[in-house]
């Protein structure tokens, strides 16, 4: 019987992976977002009920699931807060269920004004971003300059590292891009601010999930957007910044692939225009496509 099972998009995204772990997270014990950022999302129908998730994962719509976000994933602080905020609203108890991964890079508004304005200067060769910061984010992530959720929770060491970040960000801005640069003081305090907000949700991720499979629980890992839009193996450089292929399970979440039992590959279109149940990927005859 599968433990850890993924469920990927095999096209460019929108293939109805939100129902199926919706469907599935009634039996996990956790479910874990690995990669991507607020440019991804699932939209789920509980009840006649709309609810569109950008960050937090699907399974925070069970009642028993651990919901986590592993360092794959960038994440706007604010956009985050948000949803959290509106879930909560709605009568759902997040903050005690979510865990957030110390090495998530951060979204800044810095990160924003870039994608913005790399995407205006573009002009008709624009690839579609969709302007909330994530290519320029992963970016500094790969060029070692990026801030980090822990860092958010470290004021001083948040304060020593991003005067220089801000100062090469306003430097693309006004001489590059020709264009107006952030404020430094303003993002510096929404940066604390919202920092002290997510502190008490940070945890060791990886920690928790190698704990978990010891344990014998079920993980459930859910991907964002869909293999055609993968960095390294997708329509380039029509794709996002980020592995939404199975490689991006092991580096985002911390797992080893020994440690994935089952692999299920979305579609648009199921065949016979049935829906599976939710037990059928524990057992393994989920009548979807498989990546095995």
């Amino acid at each position: 019987m599968a433990r850890s099972v993924v469920i990927l998009g095999t096209q460019w995204g929108d293939e109805g992976k939100g129902k199926i772990v919706d469907l599935l997270a009634h039996q996990a014990d956790a479910v874990v977002r690995f990669q991507g950022g607020h440019n991804a999302g699932h939209t789920l129908w509980v009840d006649g009920k709309k609810t569109v998730l950008h960050l937090v994962p699907s399974g925070i719509l069970t009642e028993r699931a651990r919901c986590l976000i592993g360092n794959g994933v960038v994440v706007s602080p604010e956009a985050l807060l948000s949803e959290i905020e509106g879930l909560e609203k709605a009568g759902v108890d997040v903050r005690p269920r979510l865990g957030l991964s110390g090495a998530c890079p951060v979204i800044l508004g810095s990160h924003i004004a870039l994608d913005q304005a790399r995407e205006r200067a573009r002009g008709n060769k624009a690839i579609g971003t969709t302007g909330r910061g994530i290519g320029p984010v992963y970016e500094d992530k790969a060029s070692r300059l990026g801030i980090r959720l822990a860092d958010l929770a470290d004021p001083a060491r948040m304060s020593d590292k991003l005067g220089g970040v801000l100062e090469y960000h306003n430097f693309m801005l006004t001489h590059y891009y020709k264009t107006d640069p952030v404020d430094v003081v303003e993002v510096a305090e929404q940066a604390t601010e919202l920092g002290a907000a997510l502190k008490p949700m940070l945890c060791d991720v990886t920690e928790e999930l190698h704990r978990m499979r010891r344990e014998n629980l079920r993980l459930l890992f859910e991907g964002a957007q869909g293999s055609l839009l993968d960095i390294d193996h997708g329509t380039y450089p029509f794709v996002t910044s980020s592995n939404t292929t199975i490689g991006g399970v092991m580096t985002g979440a911390g797992v080893s692939p020994s440690e994935i039992d089952y692999v299920l590959g979305i579609t648009s279109d199921v065949a016979d225009g049935s829906m599976p149940s939710r037990s059928d990927a524990w057992s393994g005859s989920m009548a979807l496509p498989v990546c095995a």
